[in-house]
C-alpha cells in the first residue's frame, strides 16, 4: 500500500505532523509526505518519510502563488498514491488538495471537514474541539486505519552532535525570532533575558537563521554565544537536544525543541489557541498574557499598541521559569 500525507503549510505544523506519519508508516509500505517550501526542511527531518513531494499550494501561506494550471497538472501526474491522509490545521479546509488527490486517482482519502466533501473524501471526520494539532493529526490517521504505534511524541531523525557549535558545559537557548511580528518577544527584552540569565549563571547560546544575523547579534550582545545564521535544520536540532531549556516563541523552533525532548519555556502570544499550539510532549512554561484582546485573531502583526501579551513578560520571568523546568528534569 503506498499511501500520502499532506500538510502544506509551515516548518512547525510539519513538525506536528510526525506522530501521525509514523502512525501510516506503520501499515503502509512507502509514504510520502506532501509539504510546501516553508515545510520541505521539516519533512526530511521526520521518521517514517520514504519521499518528499514539495509544492507551493495556491490556498496555503503568507504569499501564496497564483494557480497555474501547469503546475496543478503536473501535481497530480506525479502524485502515486492508494491512500491519502490530509492534515489541517482547525480552520483550514482539505478539500482544496483533496480534489486535487482525486483527480490523480487516489482510491481512498481521509481528513478532517466540517464542510461538506460530496465524493471528494472517503473519511470525513471531526477533530476533537479543543485537540492540539498534533493529537488531532493522530486521531484522524486512526480514523483513516492507522492506530498510533508509539508514544506519539513528537520526534525527528538522530540530529548532529553540536558541541563544536556550543562549547562545551550546560547552557539555554534563546531563539528570539518568529515567522511572524504578532508571535515574536521583541529583541529588547530578548536582550534582558539573555542578561538576566546570564547572571543567573546560566551559559545563554542564542539561534536564528540567515536573515536573523541582526537580530541575534543585539540579543546575545555580551552575554551570550551568538549561533545566528550557523545552523541549519539538523543542526539547529543538536543543539536544541543539548539544552537545559529552550526560551522560544510560539514558532517552529518550539516544536523542534520539543521533537528532541528539550523542556520549552513558551513565548506564547495568544492570537492562536496556546491549547492547540503548545509544546507538545515534553515539560513547559507558558509565558503570556493569554487573555489579551489580540486572543484568537490569528493576527501577524499584533493589533494592540505595545504589543502588551508578549512586552508584559519580564527576563526575571523567564529566569523563573528556566529555573522551573530545570527542577522538573
Amino acid at each position: 500500500m503506498k499511501a500520502l500525507v499532506a500538510r502544506l503549510d509551515s516548518f512547525g505544523d510539519v513538525l506536528l505532523a510526525g506522530p501521525a506519519v509514523r502512525a501510516v508508516a506503520a501499515r503502509a509500505d512507502t509514504v510520502t509526505l506532501l509539504v510546501g517550501p516553508r515545510g520541505a526542511a521539516a519533512a526530511r527531518l521526520l521518521p517514517g518519510v520514504d519521499d518528499v513531494l514539495v509544492w507551493d499550494a495556491p490556498w496555503v501561506g503568507l504569499d501564496p502563488p497564483p494557480v497555474g494550471r501547469g503546475e496543478v497538472e503536473l501535481l497530480v501526474d506525479t502524485i502515486d498514491a492508494d491512500i491519502a491522509v490530509i492534515l489541517t490545521s482547525f480552520h483550514q479546509s482539505p478539500l482544496p488538495t483533496a480534489l486535487l488527490l482525486r483527480l490523480a486517482g487516489v482510491g481512498r482519502i481521509a481528513a478532517d471537514s466540517e464542510d461538506y466533501p460530496g465524493s471528494l473524501l472517503d473519511v470525513r471526520h471531526h477533530r476533537a474541539p479543543h485537540a492540539h494539532e498534533a493529537q488531532a493529526a493522530l486521531d484522524l490517521a486512526e480514523a483513516a486505519g492507522f492506530p498510533r504505534p508509539d508514544d506519539g511524541r513528537l520526534r525527528v531523525l538522530p540530529p548532529p552532535a553540536a558541541t563544536a557549535l556550543t562549547g562545551p558545559g550546560p547552557y539555554v537557548v534563546l531563539h528570539p525570532g518568529a515567522s511572524v511580528p504578532a508571535r515574536a518577544w521583541s529583541r529588547e527584552r530578548s536582550a534582558e533575558a539573555v542578561r538576566e540569565l546570564a547572571e543567573a549563571g546560566h551559559r545563554v547560546v542564542v539561534t536564528g537563521g540567515p536573515d536573523e544575523r541582526d537580530l541575534t547579534a543585539y540579543v546575545a550582545g555580551g552575554h551570550g554565544l551568538d549561533l545566528g545564521g550557523r545552523t541549519g535544520p539538523e543542526e539547529l536540532a543538536g543543539v536544541l537536544a543539548g539544552a537545559d531549556a529552550v526560551v522560544t516563541g510560539n514558532t517552529g523552533p518550539a516544536h523542534l525543541a520539543a521533537a528532541v525532548g528539550a523542556p520549552v519555556v513558551s513565548l506564547f502570544a495568544p492570537v492562536v489557541p496556546a491549547e492547540r499550539w503548545r509544546p507538545y510532549g515534553v515539560p513547559y512554561v507558558l509565558l503570556g498574557d493569554q487573555l489579551a484582546p489580540c486572543a484568537d485573531s490569528r493576527a501577524r502583526a499584533c493589533p494592540v499598541p505595545g504589543h502588551p501579551c508578549l512586552e508584559s513578560v519580564t527576563g526575571h520571568d523567564v529566569v523563573a521559569a528556566v529555573e522551573k523546568l530545570r527542577g522538573q528534569t
